[in-house]
């Protein structure tokens, strides 16, 4: 008994999967036999009068609205379009064998003849040299009588006495009352800074 109930088990089993398989075939044959094609859309007809010229060089409407388009080729309208000549002025930019075209003359030569007289320039020297880039704003005295300058460069105050380096760069010489004299070392630039009063 046992083998009967495998066998009907096995048989319904089988019998679902060629229901199924039978299903597939079927929708595939289906869809690929018959592609989806849409509906045909109707076409829009732009209707714009076209110029035909006639044979005296007046020109008419052919075909102003959807009634006059004709699908036939009129053998005789293509003649006359074909048997035009260009009769415009000027150069016929279809043809190689046209009238060339015509550059005019300069009126003057581009370089003057002749010898062209120097331009005059004082003599040359060399370029300034760059402003030292420390304010001197202030002094102090020692009570031993050192006069001191108070500098700023950019955010940072800097107190020097005559002989000091500042910024690793600038060299700091005689300070008076109203004056300093500054050493830049890079260049051997020497300035005299003005006190400057706020």
């Amino acid at each position: 008994m046992k083998l009967g109930t495998e066998d009907k088990k096995k048989l319904g089993i089988l019998a679902v999967v060629g229901v199924l398989a039978l299903g597939a075939a079927f929708y595939m044959y289906s869809e690929l036999s018959s592609p989806d094609i849409p509906p045909p859309v109707a076409a829009t007809v732009t209707t714009v009068p076209a110029r035909v010229p006639a044979k005296n060089g007046v020109a008419k409407n052919v075909g102003t609205s959807a009634t006059h388009l004709d699908p036939t080729l009129h053998m005789k309208a293509m003649l006359v379009t074909e048997s035009l000549v260009y009769s415009g002025s000027g150069r016929n930019i279809f043809s190689a064998s046209s009238a060339p075209v015509v550059i005019p003359r300069a009126i003057a030569a581009a370089r003057p003849k002749g010898p062209v007289a120097p331009v005059l320039t004082g003599p040359v020297g060399p370029p300034p040299l760059p402003p030292i880039d420390l304010k001197f704003f202030g002094t102090a005295t020692s009570a031993n009588g050192v006069r001191r300058a108070f500098l700023l460069h950019g955010e940072d105050v800097f107190l020097a006495s005559p002989g000091d380096i500042v910024q690793r760069r600038y060299q700091v010489g005689t300070i008076s009352a109203n004056s300093i004299v500054i050493k830049d070392m890079t260049d051997n630039n020497t300035q005299t800074l003005p006190l400057i009063v706020n």
